[in-house]
């Protein structure tokens, strides 16, 4: 029955159920760009460092590298797809790291055992897991913009974190059987950080583009009225989605711990820099309702490519930041062209 017939607009859910699919096919597009970039980088530095990069060693070292920001960029996407941001993902880490942490040094040190290991394991991610659905909250019933929350929430994670270590990293935060399984252990010569990255971006992609959960993510999105009209309950989707993103931080924490062996304090304040320029160069909008888990994956690479090779070709560490801002920068720009031209269209 159409809506001449009736008189009557047709309901809200048929936005919901339709465009969705619409939405993920338009990701491809980002998706081949994205990875036109990548290989652009790859061929560069390989021409500009031959025999010194693209080797078996760097492969495996920019895979290791880009594993904690890919979980972490995983959480971001389905984030940004609500037209939402998180930019204390990095805070959320230390904290949940120093919780860990701090329940591993009175349990045993380094040398605790798998009991206190798992403890470890689910208290980080409970602690990131609460604070995201804490920030959630907000956001959904307050009504308070996500990039004002989180910013607090930044400041907030990081300063409840020094506040318990006097600002300093503790020793024996990680046992050394995170380290010598998660952090430093291999399966078939590929690493068990790669794995579990490669495990997180597999499941939760195939949870947004094949589920209830992920089409109601796309609609929020698009539309969170309509949504609403569709009967979507969307402050408590926003609480889970916020939720997701600090539990995939707390397995950050995890594996931060497991590969380095101490908290890292005052070493994660561009996490939120490069994973947002990540998910954003993969081609998910920063204005809502577009973007995939695919894309992500491609744009990780990009900043951990750009990152490895100045190394190689002896390039400032200072200039890296700089070239990860301005990749930002033009990939907020691509964005708001291809917007454009959609809407023209």
């Amino acid at each position: 029955m159409t809506t001449t017939e009736t008189g009557q607009r047709p309901p809200a859910r048929t936005f919901v159920a339709r465009t969705p699919p619409l939405l993920r096919r338009a990701a491809g597009i980002g998706e081949l760009w994205t990875f036109l970039i990548l290989a652009a980088l790859v061929v560069f530095f390989t021409i500009a460092a031959p025999g010194k990069f693209f080797t078996t060693y760097d492969l495996t070292q920019i895979a290791v590298n880009a594993a904690i920001y890919l979980v972490l960029g995983v959480g971001m996407t389905y984030v940004i797809i609500t037209a939402g941001i998180d930019l204390s993902i990095g805070s959320v880490l230390v904290l949940a790291a120093v919780a860990a942490g701090e329940w591993n040094i009175h349990h045993g040190g380094a040398g605790a055992g798998w009991g206190t290991v798992a403890a470890c394991v689910a208290i980080a991610l409970a602690v990131g897991a609460a604070w995201g659905a804490l920030q959630g909250a907000v956001v959904a019933t307050e009504k308070v913009p996500p990039l004002i929350v989180t910013l607090g929430g930044l400041g907030a994670a990081l300063g409840i974190a020094e506040l318990a270590t006097g600002g300093q990293d503790p020793a024996d935060t990680a046992a050394n059987n995170l380290q010598n399984t998660l952090g430093y252990g291999k399966l078939l010569g590929i690493p068990w950080l790669v794995i579990l990255a490669a495990v997180v971006t597999l499941v939760f992609g195939l949870v947004l583009g094949l589920t209830r959960f992920g089409t109601h993510t796309f609609a929020i999105g698009s539309n969170p009225a309509a949504s609403r009209r569709a009967g979507i309950r969307v402050g408590a989707h926003l609480v889970k989605v916020y939720a997701l993103m600090g539990l995939l931080a707390g397995l950050g924490a995890v594996m931060w711990l497991a590969s380095y062996g101490t908290t890292s304090i005052a070493g994660h304040s561009t996490d939120n820099l490069k994973v947002i320029t990540a998910v954003v160069l993969g081609g998910t909008s920063l204005f809502g309702g577009r973007g995939s888990v695919l894309g992500t994956v491609i744009g990780v690479f990009i900043p951990a490519v750009l990152n490895t090779g100045l190394i190689v070709i002896g390039v400032q560490q200072y200039w890296q930041d700089v070239a990860v801002g301005v990749v930002l920068v033009a990939a907020v720009y691509i964005d708001q062209m291809r917007r454009r031209t959609r809407e023209r269209n």
